[in-house]
């Protein structure tokens, strides 16, 4: 990464930091415990990011003529470090170790996060192939990003968390239509959506959802 984009995402950080300390010393809320789902949310979309910002990395280092690609990699690795950064920040403030319970295998697949194997393709495949695969995996990527927001849109949920949920939601979405017409412009088509985007099933709803099992580590799942 270039010394200007290593300024540029430290200065986020600092700017994140500063926010985060204003809203986290506000005596409108109490401090969220664990089972809320203020720590929920920044547990799992932080592991989720992780994998966003590895799978951008993974591209970026084949060796592509595509410089919008390459762009498009580029602000999804930068803008959602930072945004670790500033989830992981909020914990520090809530005195809350950043590891703890998070996504499962399956409830990671729920949310659209690309298995191991299909993480090794992007650095074996032919770069073309690698590229295609690549925008097949971020768009499922972004739209189970987005399903995952969704428990923290509503009243009750400190300020700050739902205006990261509301950012990432307006961000990922435009991101998913580019990568679209790129998807289409190489002539492939999109991997089926993530159960998580899916409509839901007869039967399934959101508290069932909420019972899976949680365990594992936030830091395992890249």
């Amino acid at each position: 990464m270039s010394r200007r984009s290593t300024l540029l995402a430290a200065v986020a950080l600092l700017a994140a930091a500063i926010i985060a300390v204003a809203l986290a010393l506000s005596p409108r809320y109490a401090l969220p415990q664990e089972s809320s789902p203020e720590v929920r949310f920044v547990r799992e979309m932080s592991q989720h990011h992780a994998q966003a910002v590895d799978m951008a990395t993974r591209i970026r280092d084949r060796d592509s003529h595509d410089r919008t690609l390459r762009s498009v990699a580029l602000d999804i690795l930068l803008s959602q470090q930072e945004q670790i950064g500033q989830m992981r920040g909020w914990l520090t403030l809530w005195g809350l170790p950043w590891g703890g319970p998070g996504m499962t295998g399956e409830h990671a697949r729920m949310m659209g996060m690309a298995a191991p194997a299909e993480l090794h393709r992007l650095d074996t495949l032919p770069v073309g192939d690698a590229e295609r695969l690549f925008l097949q995996l971020m768009i499922r990527h972004h739209q189970g990003a987005i399903a995952m927001v969704q428990p923290v849109l509503g009243p009750g949920i400190r300020p700050e968390v739902r205006t990261l949920a509301r950012q990432i939601a307006a961000t990922q979405s435009g991101e998913i239509r580019l990568m679209m017409q790129m998807l289409a412009a190489r002539g492939a088509k999109p991997l089926p959506p993530p159960a998580a985007a899916q409509p839901a099933q007869p039967g399934m709803g959101h508290a069932e959802m909420d019972g899976m099992d949680m365990g594992g580590g936030g830091e395992h799942q890249h």
